[in-house]
């Protein structure tokens, strides 16, 4: 087992990725907490994951993020691994029709909900290195046409920038920082733009692999990151996308 003996949080693990990267790094031998808003899903994820950490936090809160590092500490005494993996996406608009408080909302989430649990993780992950995985997209790697989440992108491509920009800064403390960049995957927060098979199947002939992805792609690729397999390997951006960001 790959994570054996290794402590990690993963934030917005209730459900999709976050759950998906839960799941395999428990059984890869991890001791895993898991954070999110919805009190009703993180119970019910822990009835599955029986040894699995829940943690109620609202990532837009600075002292419920800090009491959510703590409690993994308390809990299992050390942090190894940070997977900043919550995140929101907003309604499919253009520019000029986005509310400012649309735009900062997706902000607050996507990008400083990441600088708010890396800030309070580092800490921790300083006294015996560790690996810090930012959950980004392919859209934070290029513009897509007729793809209207300004604010989304503006957040995950910050967030592409800021991993190279942690990696260089703490280097020197043998934390990692790492970046995975998905396509489209297959969660329930897509399911409502791939109502009937025929949306399903024009997107799959969007990307050159024939398919749109699934939770466990992004969550094998998160376990090379958080495990030693990848020791020589930071700064580093990952796209698991199907070929699409290649076009």
């Amino acid at each position: 087992m790959s994570l054996s003996g290794k402590v990690a949080l993963v934030t917005g693990g209730s459900r999709g990725i976050g759950k998906s990267i839960a799941t395999l790094f428990l059984k890869e031998g991890a001791k895993v907490a898991i954070t999110g808003k919805d009190t009703d899903r993180l119970e019910q994820v822990r009835k599955e994951l029986v040894d699995v950490l829940t943690i109620p936090a609202d990532i837009r809160n600075e002292k419920k993020v800090q009491s959510a590092v703590e409690k993994t500490i308390e809990k299992f005494g050390r942090l190894d691994i940070l997977v900043n993996n919550a995140g929101i996406f907003p309604q499919i608009k253009l520019l000029h029709q986005i509310r400012e408080s649309e735009w900062n909302e997706v902000i607050d989430v996507n990008l400083t909900g990441q600088f708010r649990f890396t800030k309070a993780a580092i800490p921790y992950l300083q006294k015996n290195g560790g690996s810090i995985i930012n959950i980004a997209s392919n859209a934070g790697l290029k513009a897509f046409d007729n793809f209207h989440a300004d604010a989304y992108t503006a957040s995950k491509g910050a967030l592409v920038l800021l991993t190279k920009s942690w990696a260089l800064e703490y280097a020197k403390d043998k934390i990692r920082v790492n970046c995975i960049c998905p396509g489209v995957v297959d969660t329930d927060m897509t399911k409502e733009f791939l109502t009937t098979q025929a949306q399903k199947e024009m997107l799959d002939l969007e990307y050159p692999i024939g398919r749109i992805g699934t939770v466990e792609d992004i969550a094998r690729s998160a376990l090379y990151f958080a495990s030693d397999d990848s020791g020589w390997v930071t700064g580093s951006v990952l796209a698991i996308d199907g070929g699409e960001s290649a076009k």
